[in-house]
């Protein structure tokens, strides 16, 4: 019997919405290299502190960026288990190329 399909959870639909939007992508390619301070996001992305907030709280909220707070500062960092749980989930796709018939444009 095949396997019904499953809907995804609330955290793939937050994660793919999350990486919906240019600036989030932004904000993850810094930190792909190292943590850093929400001030220095802001100098190197050129936004104010409030439009990043929000960016911020959406990744926040689909689990792909973590905070610590240190002093008055928070720094943020990339939380790569939330990534390969994306990652994952698309890999479920994969399987079916093989047997999906090659698509043709018709004009």
């Amino acid at each position: 019997m095949p396997k019904s399909p499953t809907l995804p959870s609330e955290l793939v639909v937050a994660g793919f919405h999350a990486l919906s939007d240019p600036l989030r992508l932004k904000v993850l390619d810094l930190l792909r290299d190292q943590e850093m301070c929400v001030c220095d996001l802001c100098d190197d992305l050129s936004v104010t502190q409030s439009k990043l907030s929000f960016h911020l709280k959406t990744l926040k909220e689909a689990e792909l960026v973590r905070s610590r707070q240190e002093g008055r500062w928070i720094y943020y960092s990339l939380n790569l288990p939330q990534f390969v749980v994306l990652e994952q989930y698309l890999a479920e796709y994969r399987r079916f190329s093989a047997i999906l018939p090659a698509r043709t444009c018709r004009s």
